[in-house]
């Protein structure tokens, strides 16, 4: 059996049934042409275009015109076999013959049966070191999601092929490695604002929710580690706090929810579950049976929700999702245009989808459809890097507002606003302890808990209410204070809670008496 039959199917055009270019496709494929063309010698070209934007049309079409125009050979590497597949079925679209080098070839005997060639980086690189393979002679080299860093130590191999790196990101996976390193010239391509202007990418309609995120840890790849992140986001509250924006913005919607972490994926899957919703869960210890009877019952159910971990980022398709909802926060630019690229598809009746930030993303990143200046990250890596917005300075500009619904419940107040900045400030200046900001917060707590209740139960329930805005209180105090743990805000938050309730208790002891 040929090795390409066990490349998972899709619903891919049949071979010949070749992919019309769109304007800005076709003017892409002149661009890189011409700048190949150019050169007169070995050159490495890498092209950028979102996600959605038909990367693997525009390289197949380029495999095409260069074989038929040189007679050499092309090899496309990927880093994921359903990235494999993928390519081999659009390669077939156009009439380009080609084989997929996959783990269960040893040899390639055939090889002058081939002008293409598909293969995963270390199936490759194996083959390449034990020399148990040839290709002839080899052309162009076309690098599928070029920056992931696996892709380099395949170039001494290929010191004589022209490369062509494609991405939606052109900023290394390893920052130790950057992509100016092995390409010689970035060629940026259509931005997503002017591909959804021009109806090839839906709009993006966001919704984002600050979040307290200081419990968070930095690892060596310089995203958020797996394990805080776990702690923070399996936490009930931040369950809770998911499960709400998903019924206030896109109930009833298909939903892709993104985690940083297993356990956490499993929480969410349970958390949906028992509030009644269809959801299944996915991560990399799925075998491919279940992924596939996962994936399909994703596509075929209209509210279905998705929760998973990573390995829906790339090589997965689907354009009826509705929602993408991020409940992680990421330092990663890149991780954040693929997550939401997996909302952007369009359909006949779908030009707009949603997303949800849980992860203060968007004010590290801004907006998915904003410009940015691709050219500079590629040249800087380094400098954009260190200009990514610290949580800590992300946080220092949330400003609380107490929902509608919660509003309503003390209507009998007036005022309910308390500026913390504003009071540490006047009560500092009169040499006034920096403590007595808190409870004179504690005490306006207090005040609006009686204003509006009747008896302890009912105060309680308020005061219970007012969790999150006691919890942003405390954190604009330690804001104040400049320096102060994690452990102390969260001591500080609970402290207050206890002695707005005690103060609560008291009151209505004293009543009674």
């Amino acid at each position: 059996m040929d090795s390409n039959d066990n490349i998972p199917a899709d619903n891919s055009p049949k071979v010949g049934e070749r992919k019309e270019l769109y304007g800005y496709q076709q003017k892409a494929l002149d661009q890189i042409f011409e700048k190949l063309d150019s050169q007169k010698k070995t050159f490495n070209l890498l092209y950028q275009l979102p996600t959605g934007g038909g990367k693997t049309v525009i390289f197949s079409e380029i495999a095409r015109k260069y074989i038929k125009q040189t007679g050499k050979k092309v090899m496309i590497l990927t880093h994921r076999i359903e990235l494999c597949g993928q390519t081999h079925r659009m390669l077939n679209t156009f009439t380009v013959k080609n084989k997929v080098i996959t783990s269960d070839v040893k040899e390639l005997p055939d090889h002058e049966d081939y002008q293409c060639f598909v293969a995963m980086v270390e199936t490759l690189n194996n083959r390449l070191i034990d020399e148990a393979i040839s290709f002839g002679e080899i052309g162009l080299v076309i690098i599928d999601e070029a920056h992931y860093n696996s892709f380099g130590k395949l170039f001494k191999f290929f010191n004589e092929s022209t490369i062509l790196g494609v991405t939606a990101t052109p900023l290394s996976s390893n920052i130790n490695l950057p992509m100016n390193g092995n390409y010689d010239e970035l060629l940026v391509g259509e931005s997503i604002e002017s591909l959804i202007d021009m109806n090839y990418l839906s709009k993006a309609n966001t919704f984002s929710y600050d979040l307290n995120l200081s419990s968070l840890n930095i690892g060596i790849n310089g995203d958020y580690t797996v394990r805080s992140s776990e702690e923070l986001y399996s936490d009930f509250s931040m369950q809770n706090r998911l499960l709400s924006a998903y019924q206030d913005n896109c109930n009833g919607k298909k939903t892709l929810i993104f985690n940083n972490g297993i356990k956490t994926s499993q929480h969410v899957y349970t958390t949906f579950q028992n509030a009644g919703y269809d959801i299944r869960h996915l991560d990399n210890k799925n075998t491919p049976a279940e992924r596939r009877d996962i994936l399909l019952w994703f596509k075929e159910t209209p509210n279905a929700i998705l929760t998973s971990v990573g390995i829906l980022t790339t090589g997965f398709d689907e354009p009826t999702v509705e929602t993408i909802i991020l409940n992680r926060a990421t330092r990663s630019l890149t991780l954040y245009f693929q997550m939401i690229g997996r909302g952007s598809r369009v359909l006949d009746n779908k030009s707009e989808f949603t997303v949800i930030d849980l992860g203060n993303n968007l004010a590290r990143f801004g907006l998915w459809e904003a410009p940015v200046n691709w050219e500079h990250i590629f040249r800087n890596p380094d400098m954009h890097l260190n200009s990514i917005r610290s949580d800590e300075e992300i946080q220092r500009e949330f400003k609380y507002k107490m929902p509608a619904e919660i509003r309503e419940k003390f209507s009998k107040s007036e005022n309910i606003d308390y500026n913390i900045a504003k009071v540490y400030d006047q009560l500092t200046k009169q040499g006034e302890r920096p403590k007595v900001v808190i409870d004179q917060s504690i005490e306006q707590h207090y005040n609006i808990c009686l204003e509006n209740s009747s008896n302890l139960q009912e105060a309680k329930k308020l005061a219970a209410l007012l969790d999150e805005e006691i919890e942003y209180r405390c954190r604009k105090y330690s804001h104040c204070l400049a320096k102060t743990t994690f452990s102390y805000v969260k001591w500080l938050q609970d402290e207050y809670k206890r002695k707005l309730n005690v103060k609560l208790i008291q009151n209505f002891q004293l009543t009674y008496i």
